[in-house]
């Protein structure tokens, strides 16, 4: 391999990282980037070896994209693969998973979106995938210029996610990257050129080095045209009047969870920490409420799905929403429980696609098409257009009251119900497990549980309130958490809930605001800062339970309290010293309705608890898996079959109706050297003939079309005919001939020969950048 490949495989390196930079602002901190520009330089250095070795291109790129694959494998799913490297089922099953949530991720979090490991995947195998298409493009196949599409869609990503991605730094890092990778290769081309006359005045044949030398004068020329472009490409955009900041959008202010027009939007880890963290607290909802104001958490979603660092919503969507009242999973006709009603208005700048309620709400009045969210008992919006913003609506819920004897003695769940939320990954750390049953060992039912869980981290177990704490990712986020024992409501509901699953206790984290504070005029104001998240755990007979573990925060539920140690420990009925359970209401006669159900009155209304699984959200293959996978294996297949196909269409057009000579013994040669003759520029046609005869011991009658094809090149070449006997043989003249003589190649071969010959030709490397 030239010295001048080697410096365009780093120069398409270096111009593929230089385009990634304009991913910073789309993902928190800087470390995917060290790490994914390192991996790709691993697959770049693959290259540069394999080349030395005078391989094929189509091989050099296979391997490439091979050890591409190990090297994801290795910083995303080695526990899963073979001695940690070689990629197994279940890596391509963890490689499905991580796509789904980074999928996920893309569209829940505002940026800069947290460094989640389904994000980095993302990140690293496009990124791996580009900077394999720009190496192909620009080493082998010399066409820097082509390079400069996947680079281009890189940054079009980010610039179209983003708009601090598309700062005029992060413009001009991979302009210059460009820049640089069509110098390198165009000197790499200049070198190929060989001797050539100096032109007039000199009258002289120049050596490559006195070439180089005239050159100075014009690749200092060339480099000032680029730097130019470059230049003007970064103003442009600032002297056109009309067309808005484009590029260079340097108003932009870029804050962290909120929304272009200034509005703000709570997100399940990051705007979350964002909102507690804002040094105003600015007003986003007010409600008013006949219920308890203690008990008023308004719950925008519910976390079901726990991959093991992070947790996420199933998003059980349906597109028409229930007739009022709804259903309450799980509660059951000896709770007590009280109606209430509560008016909600959302300020002006709080945007979000699903509304804050109180759990659980029995029925909402919006106006807008929304669709009802069963998982969160609310309504939300597929539509940009549609969002809390400015509305005002009413719900109607419950105040479920249980006491702790009717938790502790609640039966055991529906198995199905049971399996789907209590599910915790394999990678899950077994500390987290080992912690919980540690701190839960004396309990003696899944209430005792919780609230020992709860103790743990309110009370006895160290823990301080942090919002300024990294929310962290990855598998190790939660016992780093239990190491370090700082964190903020983020940590602690997903510690606990991811606790409680160990314990097998159905658990779920839920997401959205604290009661707020009363203001003049009686109402409640709800701010930035109230945002917060709380674990809730299910006990069948009462459904979804709200528990505190948060320290400081919020307010400690009755039922969640630990039970005097000389209070009777009896399931079902109370004790006497507890406060009287509140009596149920009468029922409105307006709304009574013998055949219409009223939790309120009529419990689940015997309808058994169910999962989004029941509705068949996750029947069937996941889409980002499935297309992940199915896109990874069309692409294997392409990169295995493509030199197959580009060699069958050449042959076909070198033997079309028509074809002279001279196609024909380009295919002659290209066959060959698929079967391991290569061929010798330096030779003639007829030399050539007699060694491919000789090295492939061909019979009689293929040695006979090959001299006769070496002639009948000769005289094209040298003596063109000037009569119709003369005219070029046609495909039906020469197609039998080359068929005969490939045959003849492949005799006496091995059969792994014979299958790279025809799978990997070794001509493809040069048909494909020549195009035959």
């Amino acid at each position: 391999m030239r010295l001048g490949d080697i410096r365009t495989s780093l120069a398409a390196w270096l111009a593929t990282v230089l385009a990634s930079v304009s991913l910073l602002p789309l993902v928190d901190g800087a470390d995917w980037l060290v790490q994914g520009a390192l991996l790709l330089l691993t697959q770049t250095g693959v290259g540069v070896l394999l080349r030395h070795s005078r391989l094929s291109s189509a091989l050099v790129a296979l391997a490439q994209l091979a050890t591409g694959v190990v090297l994801l494998t290795l910083v995303s799913a080695r526990e899963y693969a073979l001695a940690g490297l070689v990629p197994t089922p279940a890596v391509l099953e963890r490689f499905g998973q991580l796509l789904t949530a980074g999928g996920e991720d893309i569209g829940r979090y505002t940026t800069p979106a947290p460094a989640t490991e389904g994000i980095r995947l993302l990140i690293w195998a496009g990124v791996l995938l580009v900077g394999l298409l720009v190496d192909l493009l620009a080493v082998p196949l010399r066409n820097a210029a082509a390079a400069g599409l996947p680079l281009l869609a890189l940054y079009s990503v980010a610039a179209g996610v983003g708009q601090d991605a598309a700062g005029w730094g992060y413009f001009a890092a991979a302009g210059l990257g460009y820049l640089v990778l069509l110098l390198s290769e165009g000197r790499e081309r200049l070198s190929h050129w060989g001797l050539f006359y100096g032109g007039a005045g000199g009258g002289r044949w120049m050596s490559p080095r006195d070439m180089a030398m005239s050159a100075g004068p014009r690749a200092r020329a060339g480099r000032r045209i680029g730097a130019l472009a470059l230049g003007a490409a970064l103003l442009t955009p600032l002297l056109l009047p009309g067309l808005g900041g484009g590029l260079l959008d340097v108003d932009n202010d870029g804050r962290s969870g909120l929304g272009e027009d200034g509005t703000i939007s709570v997100d399940p880890v990051v705007a979350l920490k964002d909102q507690l963290n804002q040094p105003e607290n600015v007003r986003l909802l007010t409600y008013t409420t006949d219920g308890d104001p203690q008990e008023m958490y308004l719950r925008l979603m519910a976390l079901d799905q726990f991959n093991g660092s992070e947790w996420a919503s199933s998003d059980w969507h349906e597109d028409e929403v229930p007739p009022a009242p709804w259903t309450v999973t799980g509660l059951g006709r000896d709770i007590a429980s009280t109606r209430a009603v509560t008016e909600v208005r959302a300020s002006d700048v709080y945007a979000q696609p699903s509304l804050p309620v109180p759990y659980p709400a029995t029925s909402i009045a919006a106006e807008g098409d929304w669709s009802f969210d069963r998982g969160s008992q609310t309504l939300v919006s597929d539509e940009a257009a549609l969002s809390s913003r400015g509305l005002g609506y009413r719900v109607d819920h419950l105040t479920v009251e249980p006491t702790a004897g009717q938790l502790a003695g609640a039966p055991e769940p529906p198995e199905d119900f049971r399996e789907y939320y209590t599910r915790v990954p394999d990678n899950l750390p077994d500390e987290v497990a080992a912690t919980a049953a540690e701190i839960t060992g004396d309990a003696a039912n899944d209430h005792e549980r919780a609230v020992a869980l709860q103790e743990w981290f309110t009370q006895s177990g160290g823990f301080r309130y942090d919002t300024r704490v990294d929310s962290g990712t990855g598998t190790e986020a939660i016992v780093n958490f239990l190491e370090r024992r700082e964190g903020f409501c983020v940590h602690f509901a997903f510690t606990m809930a991811a606790m409680a699953r160990s314990l097998d206790i159905p658990a779920q984290v839920a997401v959205g605001f604290t009661p707020g504070t009363r203001n003049a005029a009686g109402a409640y104001e709800v701010g930035a800062h109230n945002a917060h998240a709380w674990p809730e755990l299910y006990f069948e007979g009462v459904g979804w339970v709200r528990f505190e573990p948060t320290p400081g925060q919020g307010n400690t539920p009755e039922y969640s309290r630990p039970l005097p140690p000389e209070q009777e420990e009896e399931t079902g009925e109370p004790d006497p010293t507890e406060r009287p359970e509140p009596t149920e209401p009468t029922p409105d006669p307006s709304s009574a309705d013998p055949d219409r159900c009223d939790p309120a009155l009529d419990g689940a209304c015997g309808e058994e608890p169910r999962t989004p699984e029941d509705d068949g959200d996750e029947a069937g293959f996941p889409l980002w898996p499935t297309l992940g996978i199915g896109g990874g294996v069309l692409l294997l297949a392409l990169l295995v079959t493509g030199p197959l196909l580009w060699r069958t269409r050449v042959r076909a057009r070198r033997l079309a109706p028509g074809a002279g000579p001279l196609d024909a013994w380009r295919e002659l040669t290209d066959s060959a050297w698929d079967y391991g003759i290569e061929p010798h520029p330096s030779e003639t046609p007829r030399q050539a003939a007699e060694r491919i005869v000789r090295v492939a011991r061909l019979d009689a009658e293929a040695a006979a079309a090959v001299r006769e094809l070496a002639t009948a090149v000769e005289a094209e070449l040298f003596a063109p005919p000037s009569d119709a006997s003369g005219e070029p043989a046609s495909r039906s003249g020469w197609e039998r001939p080359l068929a005969l003589v490939r045959a003849g190649l492949g005799t006496g071969l091995p059969r792994h020969s014979r299958l790279r010959a025809l799978l990997l030709p070794r001509s493809a490397s040069r048909v494909i950048p020549r195009r035959a």
